[in-house]
């Protein structure tokens, strides 16, 4: 699989994701979804230079202008509820797309809350046989719920080709997509690779909880 790290390049978005991360600035939950959406439009646009174009004739009122354009029949995926403003930003610049839901939550099997596992429940997508899937989640910590996300579009219909993109990853969850995606056929998008995971299984320094900090806390 091959990774890109946004960190290690100078843009922008590196403002909007000392932003995400700051604790001073997580308070105002607006502006952190829409440093969320902003870094999904700057992923989106990055990603579209690796889909197939081919020239078109547009018709201006003036004559024809040839214009290349991508012909990849794009559908953006992501996971409740964390991964909406995410999608939102995806959605922003590939306008055209259809759009694939699935929900994932953790739970712990122990009282001590450092036994994690992974549940699907719903899922809505279109056919997407041939498609180009765009699956996005804010945070990659253990990688299982993206692998899971990930099967669960499957018996939907298998893309010609997978994108994946996350805000902040942890390096073992990028070694786990590694070992699910050998080979070069699959790009994983990271706003930021962490070195390490808690004992609950969140990325350290990460940002905390992504849903919580976007929609509020949780029961």
């Amino acid at each position: 699989m091959r990774v890109i790290n946004f960190a290690e390049t100078n843009s922008v978005l590196n403002q909007y994701m000392a932003e995400i991360r700051d604790v001073q600035v997580q308070s105002d939950r607006m502006r952190f979804r829409r440093n969320i959406e902003r870094i999904g439009e700057i992923m989106a646009y990055e990603m579209s230079k690796e889909l197939a174009y081919s020239e078109k004739q547009v018709q201006t009122p003036l004559g024809i202008a040839p214009v290349s354009t991508f012909d990849d029949d794009v559908v953006i995926a992501t996971v409740f509820r964390a991964g909406l403003p995410l999608h939102a930003g995806f959605l922003n610049v590939f306008d055209r797309a259809d759009n694939a839901f699935v929900s994932a939550y953790r739970y712990y099997k122990d009282k001590e809350c450092r036994t994690v596992d992974v549940h699907i429940e719903y899922i809505a997508t279109p056919d997407l046989t041939g498609k180009t899937l765009l699956l996005v989640d804010p945070m990659l910590a253990t990688g299982e719920s993206m692998e899971l996300a990930w099967k669960a579009f499957l018996t939907k219909g298998t893309p010609a080709k997978l994108q994946i993109a996350c805000v902040i990853a942890s390096r073992q969850g990028v070694e786990h997509l590694q070992n699910l995606f050998p080979g070069d056929e699959v790009s994983l998008w990271c706003g930021a690779i962490d070195p390490e995971m808690n004992e609950h299984s969140y990325i350290v320094p990460g940002l905390g909880d992504a849903g919580d900090l976007s929609f509020g806390d949780k029961l």
